[in-house]
């Protein structure tokens, strides 16, 4: 009967202790070593928060920086808010004249203004020379924030509504029709990248309140807002090369003959980008209802757009709320 010899390797036991100890040793100082290297991770994001993380270059080092693009508040800012004002023991209280404090009406600022100028001022020759873009007082005191039928601040909740509804990006390009002293548009304006808010306005004193108070005093002159002048639809001073993400008009085409607002459909709907791009309308469509409902849908159609549907948005801040018309193109 044949044999076979078997081969093994043979590990002492003294040998065997000093491997295991030797591995020990080994992963200590490898996890000592990596305990101690500082993270250069990202710091974590509550899942709540919309953000997005840009890489920029500090002293030669790329650092994540988290950009907040939120638009609308939360239920969490509100509950902040109100935890501030509870904390504090506030309460509303009458304006009346108080220590440091002395509360006037718009025209009584403005008057005060026009005969005293500010607490500390330049006088004769010297009064031109160190105010770079000098603004009328009327301008000043805000008398153009009271033009609308509404707050002032009903102007965010229309920019968060529309903002949204569109799903804007800083990126995005936007045409307001009737922007009048920005109202509205200052947080278009402030949201988009330069140059990418767009709007036709024809009255003189509105633009005159937007270009002389409101970019300058809210520090935005450096986003080039192209507002332009103008009346009767006409945007060719806009160019042709922009396609716009939203177009809108607020409680504007309330005031034009029905015509005049079909032009400016028909001249919009080929700036408008096709599918994703959307038109808004306040308040109401009477330019399209008064044909009836059959002609009025046949009449978007042949200029190729469509009608999306009704919404509402509450205010933020006043029992109000807006009515919006929301349309897009549907051809390509």
């Amino acid at each position: 009967m044949a044999s076979s010899s078997q081969k093994g390797i043979v590990i002492t036991i003294p040998v065997l202790v000093l491997s295991v100890s030797a591995a020990a040793i080994f992963l200590f100082f490898l996890l000592s070593s990596l305990s101690s290297s500082p993270c250069t991770c990202p710091p974590s994001i509550p899942d709540s928060t919309f953000t997005t993380t840009a890489a920029v270059v500090t002293g030669g080092t790329v650092v994540a920086e988290v950009v907040d693009r939120r638009i609308s508040v939360s239920r969490d800012d509100i509950e902040w808010v109100k935890d501030q004002i509870r904390a504090n023991g506030l309460h509303m209280q009458d304006n009346v004249l108080r220590k440091g404090i002395n509360p006037r009406t718009r025209a009584q600022q403005l008057e005060d203004l026009n005969n005293f100028k500010g607490i500390s001022h330049y006088e004769g020759s010297e009064a031109n020379n160190h105010t770079a873009l000098p603004c009328p007082g009327e301008l000043l005191v805000e008398e153009h924030h009271s033009n609308y039928g509404e707050p002032w601040a009903g102007g965010r909740d229309v920019f968060e509504f529309l903002a949204e509804s569109s799903l804007l990006t800083a990126n995005s390009h936007v045409l307001e029709i009737g922007c009048g002293t920005l109202r509205v548009g200052l947080h278009f304006i402030r949201y988009l990248k330069p140059e990418h808010f767009h709007c036709l306005e024809r009255d003189e004193l509105s633009l005159m309140a937007a270009f002389r108070y409101e970019l300058p005093s809210q520090g935005l002159l450096h986003k080039r807002p192209l507002i332009v002048r103008g009346e009767d639809m006409d945007f060719a001073k806009f160019g042709s090369d922009v396609m716009y993400d939203l177009i809108y008009a607020s409680a504007v085409f309330l005031h034009m003959p029905d015509k005049l607002v079909w032009v400016g459909l028909e001249r919009l709907v080929s700036r408008l980008k096709p599918y994703d791009g959307r038109i808004f309308v306040s308040h109401n469509i009477k330019f399209c209802s008064r044909l009836g409902g059959d002609e009025c849908s046949k009449r978007l159609g042949s200029l190729g757009i469509e009608y999306l549907g009704k919404h509402t948005h509450d205010s933020l801040l006043f029992n109000h709320y807006e009515i919006w018309f929301e349309f897009r193109r549907s051809k390509a």
